[in-house]
């Protein structure tokens, strides 16, 4: 049985967009799956995304450049993983990670099945949320209102491609982020987020107006909004899951 780790990169010094991509791409993926990873996705605010965010900037927190997913059949193996992306410029945060995959490539109208090959990066663009629950709510509750309503909600309402929860288990570095929640939404095209009648399902004024109301309660409900962060990025699978491909 394969455990899911992600990681989350910040570069030690300036590197632009194209760089991070270089760097991880051509660089350390070659490095990470000799290391006999079940499994690898990359994903990576590079020069391809260029999507604004549909959140605002967090005040009191930098954002991340890249989200590093690895499928390990042996936890033993993280030493050498840590190594290599702090070897190759930059800091991290790593969490063991409970993965929910709630939409898949070609399960709604939105996409087709993924067709494109591992290494290849996927269409349209993603959005990396990190999830941060409030102290004054139990996670049993939290966690009921992230799965019982937030995510049927949201997927009856916006044009997701795919959509996956990642339950934070346990912060694997020393001094990662309190998250409890990442989010990889697929959306199939940038407009897809900026335009927002495409962003929230609505065919009209009004029902923008509606959905935007509904999302808004359904978001301060679990979230604060001051404290939420969403990078936009590419994404590529490297190595599928065998249990997924």
């Amino acid at each position: 049985m394969t455990t899911k780790l992600a990681y989350l990169l910040w570069p030690r010094t300036t590197l632009a967009p194209i760089g991070r991509r270089r760097v991880l791409l051509e660089d350390c993926a070659p490095k990470l799956l000799a290391l006999g990873l079940a499994g690898l996705q990359m994903n990576i605010a590079d020069d391809h995304a260029t999507t604004p965010s549909p959140a605002p900037k967090p005040l009191f927190r930098k954002c991340f450049v890249a989200q590093v997913n690895l499928w390990v059949e042996d936890e033993a193996i993280r030493n050498d993983v840590e190594n290599l992306l702090q070897q190759s410029g930059f800091d991290i945060a790593g969490y063991r990670v409970d993965e929910w995959l709630y939409t898949d490539y070609g399960e709604n109208r939105h996409a087709k099945p993924r067709h494109w090959p591992d290494g290849e990066r996927s269409p349209g663009i993603l959005a990396v949320t990190l999830l941060f629950r409030p102290r004054g709510i139990p996670r049993e509750e939290w966690m009921r209102r992230w799965f019982g309503w937030q995510s049927p909600m949201s997927e009856w309402m916006q044009p997701r491609a795919r959509y996956v929860r990642n339950l934070v288990e346990a912060a694997l570095t020393p001094g990662a982020p309190g998250c409890e929640g990442i989010v990889e939404e697929a959306w199939p095209s940038g407009e897809h987020v900026t335009n927002k009648r495409l962003f929230f399902g609505a065919r009209n004024r009004f029902e923008l107006i509606g959905h935007m109301a509904i999302m808004l309660k359904s978001v301060i409900a679990m979230l604060r909004l001051w404290n939420i962060m969403t990078v936009m990025m590419s994404e590529y699978f490297i190595k599928t899951p065998a249990a997924k491909a």
